[in-house]
């Protein structure tokens, strides 16, 4: 049996502040999440705040509301992820609260429980884990960089995107299950937190592992994946952007990771890096697609996120670059991810 799970989104449902709790919301093989607690959302369905699409998951305004209101619940994971990684606001009250009632709590910050004295008494008082997901891995268990990535066959896609919060995971497990089914053995390589609380079994913490050992510790995944599950197809869960200032990332699955295919993630109203003017702007998709091309990877399809577009602008911004890049131009949330799905299958076939 699954942990049931209510989720902690501090006021934060409706935006990008929230899409660790987006990612569970859409779908988690590690948890059953029974409930969302986000007081100006409460009365709602969590599907429909996010995408429109009820998923029987109730929002509340208050744990103590959810708890009275579910039949079980023995998990509470914190759903935001924030600039810098620090707990916002009273939040910390509202985990404090969930120890009380004798809840296990997965915290997807950098700011560790495990590191509140306070916090952790009253988890062992009540007999409950914490468990600090970004926590860095011990350095004997950190693997580096050996050219064993050479060796996997398979063909190896990473799904980066042009910006932060672009919906890189979303897309990349929409197409490894896409992939799925229709017969294909894909799996996938988790890159952040939310992978794994989504119950990625191969990957690690891009942005909590040793910059020394981020090649490695990609590479050490790939190649165990590939090894253990003969995968026809690798995905990797892309992390920030190759341009962004406040943390360029991408460039090591294309080089460490061999990632020879790329599906980029573009979101055609975002005009600044993390919408913060003094970041920079966003560069056109033709340049990023030629600094993928640069470094040996070719772009097979650009998925738009489609974030302050009305549906007819989505399905203008498809019909524009479709026509300007004449590549397959995926609205996931819309439409899915069928298009990219038929040319990696066709990329199969070629090998």
């Amino acid at each position: 049996m699954k942990p049931r799970a209510i989720v902690l989104t501090d006021g934060n449902l409706d935006n990008m502040n929230a899409k660790t709790a987006h990612g569970l919301i859409r779908g988690t093989d590690r948890f059953e999440i029974v409930g969302v607690i986000d007081p100006p959302q409460a009365g709602k369905d969590a599907g429909t705040v996010l995408d429109g699409k009820p998923r029987n998951i109730p929002i509340f305004a208050d744990v103590q509301t959810a708890l009275q209101n579910l039949p079980t619940v023995d998990t509470c994971i914190v759903g935001v992820a924030t600039v810098g990684g620090m707990f916002p606001g009273n939040m910390l009250a509202v985990v404090k609260e969930c120890i009380e009632a004798g809840l296990h709590i997965v915290n997807g910050l950098h700011d560790f429980l495990n590191d509140r004295p306070e916090m952790l008494a009253l988890a062992q008082k009540r007999q409950v884990t914490l468990t600090d997901v970004r926590r860095p891995k011990a350095k004997k268990d950190l693997h580096f960089w050996t050219g064993e990535i050479f060796k996997v066959k398979a063909p190896i896609i990473a799904v980066l995107g042009m910006d932060c919060a672009m919906g890189k995971r979303t897309t990349c497990r929409m197409i490894r299950q896409a992939l799925e089914q229709k017969g294909t053995k894909a799996q996938m390589i988790y890159t952040g937190q939310t992978g794994w609380m989504q119950g990625g079994q191969y990957g690690f913490i891009f942005d909590s592992t040793l910059n020394d050992f981020i090649s490695g510790e990609l590479e050490y995944a790939i190649v165990s994946c590939y090894r253990e599950t003969g995968a026809e197809v690798i995905l990797l869960e892309g992390q920030s952007a190759l341009r962004n200032p406040s943390g360029p990332a991408g460039s090591e699955f294309l080089v460490s990771g061999n990632a020879k295919y790329t599906v980029l993630v573009h979101a055609p109203k975002r005009q600044y890096y993390d919408n913060i003017p003094e970041w920079g702007k966003i560069p056109p998709v033709e340049s990023e697609i030629a600094l993928a091309n640069m470094y040996g990877s070719q772009v097979i399809a650009l998925a738009l996120n489609t974030q302050d577009c009305t549906r007819e602008e989505a399905f203008a911004y498809q019909k524009e670059y479709s026509e300007k890049l004449q590549i397959p131009i995926l609205l996931p949330i819309e439409e899915g991810v069928e298009a990219v799905v038929e040319v990696i299958r066709q990329l199969l076939r070629q090998n």
